[in-house]
Formats: C-alpha cells, sequence, structure tokens
C-alpha cells in the first residue's frame, strides 16, 4: 500500500485531479465491510495532511467499527448532477487507526480543520487504488484513468 505522497509521486497529475474532485464536495462516499461480509456506505469528509489521506467518523460509529475489524475501504468523491458533471474520483486500499492524542491534534492542525468536541475515530489511507473517471473530448465517450500499486497507470475510453 502506498501513502498518498507516494501516489503524487508516481502519478502526479491524476493524483492532482483526484485530490481536487475529493476537495470539490464536502460530503463523500466510504464504503466498509460489516461483520457478515455485506458492504456498508456511510458518509464521511477527508482531509489531506502530512503526505496522507485522512478521514474519521464520530465516536463508536459503526464504519469505525467495520475498520477496525477488516481495513479496507473504497471511497466515492461525490457528483455533480449533469450538464455540470465533470467527473468522479475513487481511492480504495486500507486504513490503519492513528489514537496518539499528540497525532491527531497534529493531523487536525495541518487538515486545517477544527478537532470534533467529542471523541472521534481518525483514519490515515494506505492507498492501493486511485481512479478517475470524466468525459473525454469531445464528450461522447467516458475517460477512465486508474493507477494500481504494482501495477501502475493505465487509461480506458468507453464508447
Amino acid at each position: 500500500m502506498a501513502r498518498w505522497e507516494e501516489v503524487e509521486a508516481a502519478v502526479p497529475e491524476l493524483a492532482a485531479e483526484v485530490r481536487a474532485r475529493l476537495d470539490a464536495h464536502a460530503h463523500k462516499v466510504l464504503a466498509t465491510v460489516r461483520r457478515d461480509g455485506s458492504p456498508r456506505l456511510s458518509g464521511t469528509e477527508t482531509s489531506f495532511a502530512d503526505g496522507d489521506l485522512w478521514f474519521g467518523g464520530m465516536w463508536e460509529a459503526r464504519k469505525a467499527f467495520d475498520l477496525r475489524r477488516d481495513p479496507r475501504f473504497a471511497l466515492h468523491s461525490g457528483s455533480d448532477d449533469p450538464p455540470a458533471w465533470k467527473g468522479d474520483a475513487k481511492v480504495s486500499g486500507r486504513v490503519e487507526e492513528v489514537t496518539d492524542p499528540a497525532r491527531v491534534e497534529a493531523v487536525m492542525a495541518a487538515s486545517a480543520g477544527e478537532k470534533p468536541p467529542a471523541p472521534f475515530h481518525l483514519f490515515r489511507a494506505d492507498v492501493a487504488d486511485v481512479v478517475v473517471v470524466r468525459l473525454g473530448e469531445p464528450a461522447d465517450h467516458l475517460v477512465i484513468e486508474r493507477w494500481a500499486e504494482g501495477r501502475g497507470l493505465s487509461r480506458v475510453e468507453r464508447r
């Protein structure tokens, strides 16, 4: 798995596009794995700090328990409605929960966020895969660009 800064070093243009799409909406959709193996979709917010992608959850949220048990995740950037739609970004991998209070404070300060008033869960993403789906030029097809750890960058056009 790669830290976000490693993705930026490997594919800077794609990483910038993914980050722009994630930053375009406050709320993203996070997929986790429930105890019974079925998927769970939850809202979340993300930030970038200290070379990593971060997200969290309210204290004792189901998504946090899912991630503690099975650290696999998939994250979707959120979408604009047509005709304003420019594309979506997706990130997947595994997380590590950060519980050290000093580290949590440093991440919150670096991401320009305020620490929530109550306890919360904070997760650092180890990235395995990033994808951007957008319209091509002319806007009669989709362009799908993907970076996967160990496989590099690929591009597919779907008409």
